[in-house]
């Protein structure tokens, strides 16, 4: 275990800010960040990566690696929230279920952008066509998830129907896959005189806002945190089990693929997180009888700690061994 790596990492400025947001509610702090700049915040990172990644792309020509990692990215987006709902039906009813396997099916971005500043501070990159796969990733998690709430309820009396509709267009064109997508686009168009235009906007600031963004999280990770003891050991630990399993498949696609260590890290990092963004603001309105401080809480304050904090430099010492470097 490279412990330098992982001590760099919990002293990353975004990494202890995560940590200073959870200070806020420990020691009662007034320090809140209103509900409009938190959603600033999150845009303009998935702006940021979408951009990033629409450039990395200008420059860099389609391989075959690169298609057997999107659709390894397309298989990961079906494949975890099916499994892992059958994990969670051994003890939950069939809408939380649903509404946690799509949790997982989907991804966080902002593992994913923290996952990136960590390999930036020792050396490493990843390529722009990640940033695609994330793309991939989001939305189908939402879909699949719907479908097992409404497949398993078929049994109930009056069984609600899927709007097939508000359902595709809530997760396909919601805002936060919308700027992703667009901004990847954008970026890709755009070439090196859009990248140096936008630039200081796009890298320049990009540290010192996640770092904002992760105080943000780490005060709102903190308060479901009190929701931990409701959720019961069942739920904390088959959510612990299903992102180890998800890590571990990621990483044996990994070693199949034969994927650069930055991308190699990326995707794990994808694979193995839990969405506290999109699939919550989906599952309100396709899934509402969820409970969200269940979904909520295993997400933002299990998931993504832990990933941070652990996952990331361990899923790297691991890609590392593997890759003989």
């Amino acid at each position: 275990m490279d412990y330098q790596a992982m001590a760099n990492n919990l002293l990353n400025p975004p990494v202890l800010f995560f940590f200073l947001g959870m200070g806020v509610i420990l020691f009662k702090s007034d320090l809140r960040l209103t509900d409009g700049v938190s959603k600033f915040l999150s845009l303009y990172l998935l702006f940021a990566i979408g951009f990033k990644g629409g450039h990395e792309l200008f420059h860099s020509p389609f391989q075959e690696e690169h298609l057997l990692t999107l659709i390894s990215c397309m298989f990961m987006a079906f494949f975890i929230p099916i499994y892992s709902f059958f994990i969670f039906r051994l003890k939950l009813d069939y809408h939380n279920s649903a509404a946690l396997a799509g949790s997982f099916g989907s991804i966080s971005a902002v593992t994913f952008v923290t996952a990136g500043a960590f390999l930036h501070n020792l050396g490493y990159e990843y390529q722009g066509f990640i940033v695609a796969g994330m793309a991939l990733m989001e939305s189908p998690a939402i879909v699949i998830a719907v479908i097992l709430d409404r497949l398993a309820g078929q049994k109930d009396k009056g069984g609600e129907s899927i709007q097939w509709k508000k359902l595709l267009h809530e997760a396909f064109f919601s805002s936060s896959v919308y700027i992703l997508i667009g901004s990847l686009i954008v970026g890709y168009l755009s070439g090196e005189s859009g990248w140096n235009t936008t630039k200081p906007f796009t890298e320049d600031i990009f540290k010192g806002l996640l770092s904002f963004f992760l105080l943000d999280k780490g005060i709102d990770a903190a308060k479901q945190m009190k929701d931990l003891k409701n959720t019961g050991v069942f739920l904390i630990l088959s959510s612990l089990v299903i992102m180890v399993i998800n890590a571990l498949i990621g990483i044996a696609l990994v070693k199949i693929i034969k994927m650069p260590l930055g991308d190699s890290l990326m995707f794990v990092v994808l694979c193995a997180s839990a969405s506290y963004i999109a699939v919550p603001a989906a599952m309100k309105d396709s899934i509402p009888e969820a409970n969200p401080s269940m979904y909520l809480t295993v997400a933002l304050s299990i998931v993504f700690p832990i990933n941070i904090i652990f996952g990331i430099p361990l899923y790297f010492q691991i890609l590392k061994e593997l890759a003989g470097v």
